[in-house]
């Protein structure tokens, strides 16, 4: 029986036929509605977005049994309802980008000159970014110096609230919103907390946007002078188009979250094609289970953007250390997961055993006197109903005032925000807060700008701190001044807050990122950009503070790092396809950390693939890598024919009755499960590469296996005569022992003395 409640569903239709012209392609959709609305009037009330630059396609309000009659057509892909997502998955972080490249001086030394074209480059590339908005007055989004827009721009500035044609400039040439989704689900917007208009009210917009493009500014710092410095974004020249697609949550505390709503995302995405955006960053990703390839919007819209030549960079997610957490699977796009830089923000405690812990924080505030303040346990100051299983959390309203009052509060992560513990500590009246990991998060401590004084602190030194507790009658700390320290060692270190692989969808292709951790890592933690003047820097109700810069994590933060290395990469080889680029940047990551040993967990173990996909990005690397792995819009419908995360994508090409494995797709990783290679004969796995160096060049393979699995490539040598020019090779995979763990992982490199070429070798022994 079909529920006749009407959603919003996106129809897709796959690729457009030929220069068909809009408004016949607009005709096409309402003639589809038509045949199961029953009335032109009907049919043209509900159509919400029809999708006519790089795919073809709408969005309309449909009930499911409508939904379902049209998924029957011959012509139609797929139907899927419109699913809210979420989006909230800098003066050091591209200096420290120089260090990974191998340009340190000694302590706090190199970074102004780690990319040479970084003041030079990228000034006729245009970037997407796909988020909530943009706060155009920031510094760093000034047109000063810049040249006129590129001639090809086609796209427009939306006016609005608080917004106009000429908040845009030579540096933000474009802004869009896009809220018909949202609207037709929430039933309005509530303009109290929201802008209708491209002007950015929650902040995480503008600081993608400036971590991708911003220009240089000097004398920036987070609220109270944490972090100070120069900041710039990765490509200052580039140009920004800003696509507004996420708004607040509806609910008591509606700038906490945002939500983003495939139908309005997958609108963004065609008209950012259609203006004549080069890169399109995208810091969303999906609650939940990741969707088929073929109803996943964001999915479908880069693929077709693919095609038109635009690199698409997304988020891997923020639901690590678990595996399996990865979203946005498909193999178009550059999926981010997220690590650490070498700064911190060290924040003295001293207990009363005289045990001294070192502590991170950016809180503007101090205890006066810099004298002991009586020390308690949360879990033994809440009031009478508070669930067992959360006492020691500080969620709202779950403090004794009686008992706190006056006193340094130690609570622990768990359930409920960061920020949000420290509000209720300073409703109850206590005096700081000390904020403990869970184990799982190890030693990595994402700071917060804490609306009272206070500090958070690892796993194991929380556990330091309770075990004091325990220990004394009267405990006591002493909380120190706090300040903003460089040069910290080892680093970068793999965000436990990063998701990881493998990939659910598609174990055959190695993606593996957090919310925001796929095919390789970047700058996620505890990074500095613009911000929000209208949005405080906790994005409480209660915190009325105004900031111009902020400090967030996530691999929302690290995917722009990502974007704007893709920029660089555009503007010096504008020939190369989007899949040529992704492999630049994913061949030439680094799995060691800036002092050469191993790319660390936040727990202090030794990361791997399914933490950091390629490795940590290199962009001066990338600019030259030699060889790169290149794939067209053909080879991934074929990708989608043989997967079951995604049935035929494009009607245009049928699926064959036996089409390639999966695991054939010239990516530049390999992945395929233990049950293939286990058989008695390796599985053959080929690759192409091509030369995008000199001519003349030549080069020979080293591998390392995988424990317990043997994996062989020939020919051993590859030898190129000019640039351009391609050569395959075959990888054989057969396991020849056992391994222990859910993956067991290796490698095979190819190097001509200059350039080295690594791709992981992963193969997976549990889901």
């Amino acid at each position: 029986m079909y529920c006749h409640y009407k959603q919003v569903y996106i129809v897709y239709l796959g690729e457009l036929a030929g220069a068909m012209a809009k408004e016949a392609i607009v005709e096409n959709h309402h003639k589809l509605l038509l045949s199961v609305k029953g009335s032109e009037e009907a049919a043209r009330a509900s159509l919400l977005y029809s999708y006519k630059h790089s795919l073809n396609g709408f969005a309309a309000i449909l009930s499911e049994e409508e939904a379902t009659e049209l998924s029957g057509r011959g012509e139609v892909v797929s139907t899927f309802r419109s699913e809210g997502r979420w989006a909230p998955h800098t003066t050091r972080s591209w200096e420290f980008l120089g260090f990974e490249e191998g340009t340190r001086r000694g302590p706090g030394g190199g970074g102004s000159d780690w990319l040479p074209s970084l003041d030079k480059s990228g000034g006729d590339v245009i970037v997407g970014i796909l988020d909530s908005g943009i706060w155009p007055e920031s510094r760093s989004f000034s047109d000063e110096g810049l040249g006129p827009v590129p001639a090809r721009w086609k796209g427009v500035c939306q006016g609005g609230d608080s917004f106009s044609s000429s908040s845009c400039n030579s540096k933000i040439i474009g802004a869009r919103y896009y809220l018909k989704a949202y609207e037709a689900y929430y039933k309005g917007l509530n303009t109290t907390y929201a802008f209708r208009s491209p002007r950015d009210h929650d902040g995480h917009g503008t600081h993608t946007a400036s971590t991708v493009a911003g220009r240089v500014v000097d004398d920036v710092s987070a609220l109270g002078g944490f972090a100070a410095g120069r900041a710039s974004g990765g490509a200052p020249l580039a140009r920004l188009a800003a696509y507004k697609v996420c708004w607040p949550i509806p609910g008591p505390n509606p700038n906490i979250e945002n939500t983003c709503f495939e139908a309005d995302m997958l609108a963004a995405m065609d008209d950012a094609v259609g203006d004549g955006v080069d890169v399109m960053s995208v810091s969303i990703g999906a609650t939940g289970a990741p969707p088929r390839f073929a109803d996943d919007g964001i999915a479908v819209g880069a693929l077709h953007a693919v095609r038109k030549g635009v690199v698409v960079v997304c988020s891997g997610g923020n639901s690590g250390p678990k595996l399996g957490t990865v979203s946005n699977l498909a193999p178009w796009m550059l999926t981010v997961g997220a690590s650490s830089i070498d700064r911190a923000f060290n924040s003295p405690i001293k207990l009363g055993n005289g045990v001294e812990i070192m502590g991170q924080t950016v809180t503007p505030y101090q205890l006066p006197g810099n004298k002991p303040y009586p020390l308690i346990y949360a879990a033994d100051a809440v009031v009478p109903g508070t669930p067992a299983n959360v006492s020691n959390q500080c969620l709202p309203n779950s403090l004794s005032t009686e008992k706190v009052q006056g006193k340094i509060v130690v609570c622990l992560r768990g359930s409920g925000l960061r920020v949000e513990k420290g509000l209720e500590v300073k409703r109850a009246g206590g005096a700081a807060i000390v904020l403990g990991n869970p184990p799982a998060s190890g030693s990595e401590v994402p700071v917060d700008a804490h609306v009272l004084p206070g500090t958070a602190v690892s796993a194991a030194d929380a556990i330091t701190i309770l075990k004091y507790i325990n220990s004394s009658s009267t405990p006591t700390a002493i909380l120190d001044r706090p300040r903003t320290v460089v040069d910290v060692r080892p680093s970068p270190v793999m965000a436990q807050f990063s998701s990881r692989g493998p990939n659910v969808l598609e174990p055959n292709i190695l993606k593996e990122i957090r919310d925001e951790q796929p095919d390789v890592t970047a700058p996620g933690l505890n990074i500095l950009a613009a911000w929000s003047e209208a949005s405080s820097p906790t994005k409480l109700d209660g915190d009325h503070r105004v900031v111009k810069y902020n400090i967030m994590s996530g691999t929302s933060m690290s995917c722009p790092h990502v974007s704007a290395t893709a920029v660089l990469l555009k503007a010096a080889h504008p020939d190369w396809s989007s899949a040529a680029i992704r492999s630049a940047i994913m061949t030439t990551a680094t799995v060691n950390n800036a002092e050469g040993g191993p790319l660390l967990n936040g727990d202090g173990t030794v990361a791997g693939p399914m933490d950091y996909g390629s490795g940590h990005i290199r962009p001066k690397h990338a600019l030259d890598p030699g060889l790169v792995y290149d794939a067209s819009y053909n080879d991934y419908l074929l990708f989608a024919c043989a997967t079951a995360g995604a049935p035929q994508l494009d009607n245009s090409l049928p699926c064959p009755a036996r089409p390639p494995p999966p695991y054939q797709l010239n990516h530049p990783s390999v992945a395929v499960p233990h049950g293939l290679v286990n058989g008695s004969s390796p599985v053959a796995v080929r690759r192409t590469v091509t030369n995008v160096g000199a001519g003349g060049a030549r080069y020979t393979v080293a591998v390392v296996e995988p424990p317990g699995v043997s994996v062989k490539v020939a020919p051993r040598r590859l030898s190129f005569a000019r640039t351009g020019e391609m050569k395959s090779f075959q990888i054989k995979i057969q396991a020849t022992g056992s391994s222990n763990g859910s993956f067991s992982a290796g490698s095979y490199t190819w190097t001509d003395g200059v350039h080295v070429v690594r791709s992981p070798v992963v193969v997976v022994l549990a889901s």
